[in-house]
């Protein structure tokens, strides 16, 4: 067991005994979409609980997080995890109240939203991601690729959210929870060291030509460089006078666009 994976289980099973006993508080901290602007701190608070009439409810959404949680949470690291989990179930509250809106259902627009379903979902969507072939059994007999669930949980919640059966499921939270999951596994990659870096070498440097590159390469002072880059232009130099311009690669015109002026 994981660490925030074994502290998600445990605050889920603590608030649900508690808000059990205690109406009023889990009304308080329940999602009711007509109420979010006055209320927001339910976008987060609605993800840690579960319906107090019945057991089931908490207990599949934690048999999915314990199941795919720990592997996912050593993937990544517990706070790039809990980031997901949060952000999952954040971007499912949202399509969620969303969609309320769009179908114009008042009476869904005061009826309050529980669960950590949405939060699950973006776990199960990022560990089919990682580990795609991986198998589940289904009512612990039916072997399952992760990918082949996700599809299927995707087509249940649009033809059930769609066509208005299975009441009292948020079936829009479901799809959100996905689409949170995506969202968040997007914008990591999209800030790691390694995009930063293939953006860098595919900016405005890797496309100049041979008139721009020897315009900005007479801009380069030299004796002004760091004695890392002084030897990486005396590098760069020796190579245009044996091959030309041309044989520079992406990286190289980097080089010459950022000291030549390029980021000035």
């Amino acid at each position: 067991m994981t660490r925030v994976v074994g502290r998600l289980l445990l605050i889920n099973f603590l608030a649900y005994f508690v808000t059990r006993s205690n109406l009023d508080l889990f009304a308080w901290f329940s999602l009711v979409p007509a109420q979010v602007l006055t209320r927001p701190w339910t976008l987060i608070t609605y993800q840690f609980l579960h319906d107090p009439g019945g057991f089931s409810h908490i207990f599949f959404n934690m048999i999915g997080l314990f199941f795919f949680g720990p592997k996912l949470e050593s993937r990544l690291g517990s706070p790039t995890f809990l980031k997901l989990y949060l952000t999952a179930g954040l971007v499912g509250a949202v399509v969620h109240i969303l969609w309320t809106v769009i179908s114009m259902s008042r009476g869904g627009l005061y009826m309050p939203m529980v669960g950590a379903s949405a939060a699950v979902y973006g776990v199960l969507f990022a560990y089919a991601r990682y580990w795609p072939r991986d198998r589940v059994l289904i009512w612990f007999v039916i072997p399952v690729q992760v990918r082949v669930l996700v599809i299927a949980f995707t087509v249940i919640s649009l033809w059930s959210g769609l066509g208005g059966v299975g009441g009292g499921v948020a079936h829009f939270a479901h799809l959100g929870g996905f689409l949170g999951g995506w969202l968040y596994l997007r914008m990591r990659a999209a800030r790691s060291p390694a995009a930063q870096f293939k953006k860098q070498t595919e900016g405005p440097g890797a496309r100049m030509g041979e008139r721009e590159l020897t315009t900005k390469w007479r801009r380069i002072e030299p004796t002004s460089l760091h004695p890392v880059n002084r030897a990486e232009y005396d590098r760069i130099s020796d190579k245009v006078k044996a091959l030309g311009w041309a044989a520079l690669t992406e990286r190289e015109r980097a080089f010459v666009d950022r000291f030549g002026g390029g980021f000035g």
